[in-house]
């Protein structure tokens, strides 16, 4: 059996989670130099520690893992209504501190609202692939993500709730879902956006959508870290000014630069070279998680590689379009790169799920 999964396995996902990790650990030495590396200690820490659960979660079939994915469902959502009690850190409730790290629920959800997701279209189907776009079904279906999604925003974290929606959006697309759904929810969308904005959205919220329409409305408040990411990006041009020598990097005006802002930092130091690299890593990393999508042995496996897939798209697009400017600021970490170890762990298990349903697909791979 094994012989059988290290044969089928799809090597290229490994080989790009490989080299973005390694570039992240690049760029958090040079960003952590004036902290005495404390940020990249913990992430080697974290690191180590993933690296046998990653191991695991292979060769664990996942089916078994989707089985048993609402003990561990339930005691995240328990989670996360705990941490919305916690003492708040940037404006957010999102993080337990454990004195040496912090843990962050809402990242470890996103692996078993996906399973639990998945399972749940797939068992609807069993009587015919339609049923998922019957109404009180697909209502039934969603409310395993909605619970989470409420809470999350509640935090509040929207950047994590927008990644589980696109995540369910790709999951419903692959079932094959009516596409009377799809025309409905973007008319929802259309009318629901201005009142969400003028009468839900908390203040905070609307100063970063003003920031990002205009970033010289507040350049030394809500514009400052937008600017910075932009000058440090643009002062890089193509091969950077080299490691431990960007100007907005070390003399501290990009923040924070190990988290949101790392993009920034590789774009000053390292220049338009290594960026382009990483976004064309990213670029054959989802279209691999796609093809693994297409060639699993069941519905199972395409529902829930596609809702990694739309997790790392949801990331990648947004943390590079906010540190270019092309999109708000959302607080979004970037996959293997940006610092944290409950980002770390949750991705890692998503690519070690990639590479579990590859393993187990049927050599005959796609007949049309």
């Amino acid at each position: 059996m094994r012989k059988r999964i290290f044969k089928n396995i799809d090597w290229g996902i490994l080989i790009c989670t490989i080299l973005l990790i390694s570039i992240g650990l690049i760029a958090l030495f040079s960003a952590t130099q004036n902290t005495e590396y404390d940020e990249l200690k913990k992430q080697v820490m974290w690191l180590f520690i993933s690296i046998p659960i990653f191991i695991l979660v292979i060769f664990v079939d996942y089916e078994l893992i989707a089985k048993i994915s609402p003990i561990f469902y339930a005691i995240f959502l328990i989670l996360l209504v705990a941490v919305l009690f916690t003492e708040s850190v940037n404006g957010a409730t999102s993080w337990f501190d454990l004195g040496p790290f912090a843990l962050q629920p809402s990242e470890f959800s996103k692996i078993f609202v996906i399973l639990m997701f998945a399972s749940a279209v797939n068992k609807i189907q069993e009587r015919g692939k339609k049923e998922i776009s019957k109404p009180i079904k697909l209502a039934i279906s969603l409310v395993f993500v909605a619970i989470p999604v409420l809470l999350i925003i509640m935090q509040p974290d929207y950047g994590t709730a927008l990644a589980f929606i696109v995540a369910t959006i790709m999951i419903l697309f692959t079932a094959g879902i009516d596409k009377k759904y799809i025309i409905i929810g973007i008319l929802i969308i259309v009318i629901l956006a201005p009142i969400l904005y003028f009468f839900v959205l908390p203040e905070h919220a609307k100063t970063r959508i003003e920031v990002f329409l205009n970033p010289n409305l507040d350049p030394r408040g809500s514009g400052y870290n937008i600017i910075q990411s932009k000058l440090a990006i643009g002062a890089g041009q193509l091969f950077g000014m080299g490691l431990l020598k960007g100007n907005q990097t070390q003399l501290g005006f990009l923040y924070p630069k190990t988290t949101d802002f790392i993009f920034a930092v590789i774009g000053e130091e390292m220049g338009f070279v290594v960026t382009a690299a990483i976004v064309i890593l990213y670029v054959v990393l989802i279209t691999k998680g796609i093809y693994v999508a297409k060639t699993a042995k069941d519905d199972l496996g395409s529902y829930i590689a596609m809702g990694i897939v739309g997790i790392f798209l949801f990331h990648m697009v947004e943390n590079i379009g906010m540190t270019i400017g092309l999109l708000p600021i959302t607080g979004v970490p970037l996959p293997f790169v940006s610092y944290g170890g409950s980002s770390l762990l949750t991705n890692l298990i998503l690519v070690a799920l990639l590479l579990n349903i590859s393993g187990r697909r049927q050599k005959a791979i796609f007949v049309e």
